[in-house]
């Protein structure tokens, strides 16, 4: 892992929590104090780093809390004798890192890929305190019928030769820098999204991420995403600002309808030029238009 002070637009100095005994959490805690509290969930094979210019653009009034998975990022990366990598083990991690920063009012949730169902299986519980949304390429909701899950996830959820291409070779990762992007990142934007990613062992939750996908009963996250999806329009009173990439080849067009129809008062900005890592190839329009949604729709 490179200096974080080589790390393109990341000046930040991250923190660590002990979320469980012996296993720490890195986050971001960024703005100030007596801010309204937006909380940035990232998903798999990205980590806090996906965040980075829209906490930039926000922390100078907004509080900013973006932790890195276990597993992920700065974090921690145990085997699995020590952690059971599972989205229910994530949605605790979120609760336990919001209780230690005694974070139990008011909050923005805003989300990406896995985030999603992190975010919103932490709002099983917590809803009340959820009183706006930002939702980049992400799911919250069982994969829609029309939406196949794509060959190349299926390799690496069902299979050994998946599982070895991604930790052996960092496939999902170096692949998602490359394909989820329309613009190609510039070089040192790309390492620093695959720098905690540098060995078989500090891969394991990019693989367990993708083996965790659920697509039906049996599968450990699926009563989770059922319940989560079930939940999910009432939210439709409540601020809402989608910003997604279009040519995305998993969060595509029919996830983002399921948002919109659960959603449908929500602000939307959808990009044919964009792909998955949508914060990369549309920073310049959507952190000003987060922010002005934000300032424009305070917590009351």
């Amino acid at each position: 892992m490179p200096s974080i002070r080589d790390l393109p637009d990341y000046p930040f100095q991250p923190q660590r929590f002990e979320v469980r005994p012996g296993i720490s959490m890195s986050y971001l805690d960024q703005g100030p104090r007596d801010g309204e509290v937006v909380v940035m969930l990232h998903g798999n094979p990205s980590w806090s780093y996906y965040w980075r210019k829209l906490v930039l653009g926000l922390r100078d009034r907004y509080r900013c809390i973006v932790p890195d998975h276990v597993g992920m990022g700065l974090s921690d990366k145990p085997g699995d004798d020590r952690y059971a990598y599972t989205l229910q083990s994530r949605v605790d991690d979120v609760e336990r890192l919001l209780q230690y920063l005694r974070i139990d009012g008011p909050m923005t949730l805003a989300v990406h890929d896995w985030g999603g169902g992190i975010g919103f299986g932490w709002g099983l519980k917590h809803s009340e305190q959820i009183k706006r949304l930002v939702i980049t390429n992400t799911g919250a909701f069982p994969l829609p019928s029309a939406k196949p899950l794509p060959k190349r996830l299926r390799l690496g959820r069902d299979s050994r030769l998946g599982t070895g291409l991604i930790r052996g070779f960092n496939a999902f990762a170096g692949g998602a820098a490359r394909m989820g992007v329309v613009t190609p990142m510039p070089r040192a934007v790309r390492r620093a999204y695959l720098a905690p990613y540098d060995s078989w062992a500090n891969r394991i939750a990019t693989s367990r991420f993708v083996q965790d996908i659920p697509l039906g009963e049996g599968d450990a996250a699926w009563p989770l995403v059922q319940a989560m999806g079930r939940k999910l329009p009432e939210y439709a009173d409540r601020p809402a600002y989608i910003g997604w990439g279009l040519r995305d080849f998993v969060f595509d067009r029919h996830f983002l309808q399921g948002f919109t129809d659960a959603l449908p008062q929500a602000q939307v900005r959808a990009f044919e030029d964009a792909g998955h890592y949508v914060l990369e190839d549309k920073a310049d329009v959507l952190v000003p238009e987060i922010r002005a949604f934000l300032d424009g729709h305070p917590i009351g």
